[in-house]
C-alpha cells in the first residue's frame, strides 16, 4: 500500500474531517452491512436513503469534504422530488436559482423559446441551478439531521480504498488513512466513486462508449448582470467566442458560461486567464466587470459499464455511466440510481425480497443509462456536426426553426433531463388501457396539489402506496412483504383527470417506494394489489 496522501485540491467545505475509527485497532476486520465508496453527491444520497430506512451504512472517502468548482449545476424537478423524500429538497430550492424557460439563438437571432414546465400542480420548478458543492453540503446537512434522529450513517473522511477482494457473501476492503492501513469487510459494496472509478479499475471492469472529438471551456463568472433567469444557448454565436455557447445563472451572482472550442486545441493555452477573458469580453462586451471564479475544459463522453451489479458490488452514478454535460443528465441520472437502488437493497437486507431483486436495479438503470446516452449522443452530434454536409443540414434546420414550429423538435441543444420510465421491467404489474400513457406502470408519478400539501410528499414512506382516485381504498394492507399504505382523493382534484384518469371514471394505483407506478386498475381488488406488490418485490 502507498502511504496516505491528501488529494490535491482545495476544499469548499470540510464536512467530515478524519477521525481514527475503533475498526483500525481491531485484530479481525470489522464487518459492515453496507459500505459506500465515494462521498460525492451520489454516495451521500445513497447513504442518506439507506440510513433513513434503518440500514447501517458506512461511507468511505479519500478526502474530507467537498471540492471547489461548480461542476454539476442543473438539478431537475425529479431530483428535487427525490431530495425532498431524503429531507434535503427545501434547502436546495431555497438556495438555488429556479427556472423553466430556455431560449435558442443562431448567430444574433433568437430562434424560439421553450417552457419545460408549462402545467400547474407541481411543487418544484423544472430545474434549479445550484453549484455542486452546495448541493453536496445540503445532503450532508440532511445526513446530520438523520443521524441525530437515529439513522445509522457513518462517514469516514481521509479513508482511501486501496484494494478490494470479492466473495460470494461479501467484500473485503484494504484502506489507507493518515494513521496507516486497516481492513474491513462489507456485506454489500456500492461504488459511487466517479467517472474515473478506482473501484471499477480494481475489479478489472470495462467502461465502454464514445469520446467525442470536441472540447468545451467552462467559466464560472461572478458579476452583476440583468440577464433573465433562463437557459440561453447559441449556435455559431455572433460574438465569435466559440462554435456554440451556453449561459446559465447560478446563486450568489455567479454565471456559468460554456464555449465550444473544437478538437485540436492547446489546453494549457486556452486555460490562460488572458485567453479566457478574451472570449468572455467578446460575449459580454468590453468593459464589463466580472471575477473569474472557476474554469475547466471538458470533453464529451458517453460511456457505461456493461452491468451495474457484480455480485455483492453495485455501481451508481458516474462510476456506472457517463454522459456529456449538455442536457444535465449526469448528476440527475445518478440520483435516480439512488432512488432505484435504496429501497431494493433495504428490502433484500431486511428479508422482504429475494437477492434477485437487485438484478432489476441493473436492468432498470441500464435502461435509463441507455436512454440518457442516446439523447446525449444525439445532442452532441447536432451541436458538433462531423462533416460539411451534416453542418449544412444542421444550419438548415436552425433556419427553419425560426418560423416553423415543426423544425424546433429537430433542434437539439441538449435534451434536458427527464426521469426514466421503466417500460418492459419485470417488476411492472397490470395496466389499464383507458388511463394516461404518462402514468403507465414503470413511470414516475407526477405531482399534484392536494389542498395545502402535495401528492409526492404523501408518497414518501418506506413501503408501497395505494392511491385511489375517485374511489376508496383501504388505509393499510398486509401480506405484500412491505407495508402498503392507502389513501384516496376525489376525481375532481385539479389535474388528477389528465394525469391519472383520462377516459377512466376511477383509478387505483399501486406505487413503489421510489414513487414509480407498479400497477393500476379501475377498481380495488385486494388479491390483485397484493400480487402486484409481491411482483414488484421480485417474488415469483
Amino acid at each position: 500500500m502507498k502511504d496516505f496522501v491528501a488529494p490535491r485540491y482545495q476544499l469548499a467545505y470540510k464536512l467530515y474531517p478524519y477521525l481514527k475509527s475503533p475498526d483500525q485497532d481491531l485484530e479481525a476486520p470489522a464487518r459492515h452491512p453496507v459500505v459506500v465508496m465515494g462521498g460525492g453527491p451520489i454516495g451521500l444520497a445513497t447513504a442518506l436513503d439507506l440510513g433513513r430506512r434503518g440500514i447501517p451504512v458506512l461511507v468511505l472517502d479519500d478526502h474530507e469534504g467537498v471540492g471547489m468548482g461548480s461542476r454539476a449545476i442543473c438539478f431537475a424537478k425529479r431530483t428535487l422530488e427525490i431530495c425532498d423524500r431524503l429531507g434535503a429538497g427545501d434547502e436546495m430550492v431555497a438556495k438555488g436559482v429556479q427556472w423553466n424557460l430556455g431560449k435558442v439563438f443562431h448567430d444574433d437571432r433568437q430562434l424560439y423559446e421553450f417552457n419545460l414546465l408549462p402545467e400547474a400542480g407541481h411543487k418544484h420548478p423544472a430545474f434549479i441551478n445550484l453549484q455542486q458543492p452546495a448541493f453536496e453540503k445540503f445532503l450532508h446537512d440532511a445526513i446530520l439531521r438523520a443521524q441525530a434522529a437515529g439513522a445509522p450513517i457513518e462517514i469516514r473522511g481521509a479513508n482511501r480504498v486501496d484494494a478490494v477482494e470479492t466473495g460470494e457473501d461479501g467484500v473485503t476492503l484494504d484502506l489507507m488513512t493518515p494513521d496507516g492501513p486497516y481492513r474491513i469487510m462489507a456485506d454489500w459494496l456500492i461504488g459511487c466513486d466517479g467517472a474515473r472509478s478506482p473501484l471499477r479499475d480494481m475489479l478489472g471492469l470495462g467502461f465502454e462508449g464514445r469520446v467525442f472529438e470536441d472540447n468545451f471551456l467552462i467559466a464560472d463568472v461572478k458579476m452583476t448582470a440583468d440577464f433573465p433567469t433562463e437557459r440561453w444557448f447559441w449556435f455559431e454565436p455572433h460574438f465569435k467566442s466559440g462554435a456554440s455557447a451556453l449561459l446559465h445563472r447560478q446563486p450568489d451572482d455567479v454565471w456559468r458560461i460554456d464555449f465550444q472550442l473544437g478538437w485540436d486545441i492547446d489546453r494549457e493555452k486556452e486555460l490562460e486567464e488572458a485567453n479566457i477573458r478574451a472570449r468572455i469580453d467578446a460575449m459580454l462586451g468590453e468593459g464589463t466587470e466580472y471575477e473569474l471564479v472557476w474554469t475547466s475544459i471538458y470533453t464529451f463522453q458517453c460511456r457505461r459499464m456493461e452491468r451495474f451489479r457484480h455480485g455483492r458490488v453495485l455501481f451508481a452514478g458516474d462510476a456506472a455511466h457517463q454522459v456529456s454535460p449538455f442536457g444535465a443528465r449526469g448528476a440527475n441520472s445518478g440520483i435516480q440510481d439512488v432512488d432505484n437502488l435504496g429501497w431494493k437493497l433495504a428490502a433484500v437486507i431486511n428479508g422482504a425480497a429475494p437477492e434477485s431483486l437487485l438484478d432489476s436495479y441493473d436492468a432498470e438503470r441500464v435502461h435509463g443509462a441507455d436512454e440518457n446516452i442516446l439523447n446525449s449522443t444525439r445532442a452532441t452530434d447536432f451541436i458538433t456536426p462531423k462533416s460539411p454536409v451534416s453542418h449544412m443540414f444542421r444550419n438548415a434546420v436552425l433556419d427553419l426553426a425560426e418560423t416553423m414550429p415543426f423544425a424546433r423538435t429537430i433542434v437539439n441543444s441538449g435534451r434536458l433531463s427527464v426521469p426514466c420510465t421503466y417500460d418492459g421491467s419485470d417488476l411492472n404489474g397490470p395496466d389499464h388501457p383507458a388511463m394516461p400513457a404518462r402514468t403507465r406502470p414503470g413511470s414516475p408519478v407526477p405531482d399534484l396539489a392536494l389542498g395545502e400539501g402535495w401528492l409526492l410528499t404523501a408518497l414518501a414512506g418506506e413501503g408501497f402506496t395505494l392511491l385511489g382516485i375517485g374511489t376508496q381504498v383501504p388505509a393499510a394492507l398486509e401480506g405484500a412483504g412491505l407495508p402498503v399504505t392507502g389513501f384516496s382523493i376525489p376525481a375532481e382534484t385539479p389535474e388528477a383527470g389528465p394525469r391519472f384518469l383520462a377516459a377512466a371514471a376511477a383509478a387505483v394505483y399501486l406505487i413503489r417506494p421510489d414513487q414509480h407506478v407498479a400497477a393500476r386498475w379501475d377498481q380495488f381488488d385486494e388479491a390483485a394489489v397484493l400480487a402486484a406488490a409481491r411482483k414488484a418485490l421480485g417474488h415469483d
